[in-house]
């Protein structure tokens, strides 16, 4: 990623789907904390209180808050549905300092989608197709030196199409490890069902959100191995049967 001059901040230089974030533009956008604001209460108040009613299970944010100023949240991902609703589980007044991952290619895909992106998600872009590691160079930047920042990121890298979670990519272990970020574990029970891959918008109905343990940074096959024995608790069916455990299962027949 090229070195910009965050003193002289470069600002016509920027481009418009990073001129949001703090780092860059070293002072408080009090139109993006207005409009954070509205979507709040838009989204926790009314379309996750009586549209989707939304419960929240496990430890507390504000317990986490308190002693994590910096923390990768990540969660299974299969619906649209899945970074709002963890935005909206967790206090408004942390949102200023809660970002969340998103695929360039549909979330800045447009105008009015940028627009929200930035103003009400606060997301960070991220090109799936980049070769050049600037994303993964933006992130790692953005985690060393915001002194508050809760990075919300979905390891399986895509939706999920039957609900089933999937194998971790490496970026949330190279992000973990390199700034020595811990990890939240967040589990969302029932997504699936209300808004699947391919369905143009939500069904009523209810979601739970589960808040699991941090961990410290680790290997993403450690992660992704303490991530499944967490989630396996509160989900029996949660991962898909792989080719190997099948042929376990019938040799125990």
């Amino acid at each position: 990623m090229k070195d910009w001059n965050y003193e002289n901040e470069q600002w016509t230089k920027l481009p418009t789907y990073l001129k949001h974030l703090p780092l860059f533009t070293r002072h408080i956008d009090m139109f993006s904390v207005f409009m954070r604001f509205l979507w709040s209460i838009l989204l926790k108040n009314i379309l996750l209180k009586f549209y989707i009613r939304l419960q929240v299970k496990g430890n507390s944010f504000k317990e986490i808050y308190a002693k994590y100023p910096k923390l990768i949240i990540i969660s299974n991902h299969s619906s649209h549905l899945d970074a709002v609703s963890i935005a909206a589980s967790i206090p408004r007044r942390y949102w200023l300092n809660v970002y969340i991952a998103a695929a360039k290619d549909y979330f800045f895909s447009n105008p009015l989608f940028m627009f929200f992106s930035q103003h009400c998600l606060g997301a960070i872009p991220i090109d799936r197709k980049d070769r050049k590691g600037e994303a993964v160079n933006l992130i790692l930047k953005l985690l060393t030196e915001l002194p508050r920042m809760w990075l919300i990121i979905f390891p399986e890298g895509t939706r999920s199409k039957d609900g089933k979670i999937q194998d971790f990519k490496r970026g949330v272990s190279i992000f973990s490890e390199k700034t020595q970020t811990p990890l939240l574990f967040v589990y969302l029970e029932g997504v699936m069902e209300l808004w699947p891959k391919g369905q143009p918008i939500p069904k009523p109905g209810k979601l739970v959100l589960h808040v699991g343990p941090v961990i410290p940074p680790g290997p993403i096959q450690e992660v992704y191995a303490a991530y499944k024995k967490w989630v396996l608790t509160i989900n029996p069916d949660a991962f898909p049967v792989k080719e190997e455990e099948k042929k376990d299962d019938s040799e125990q027949i």
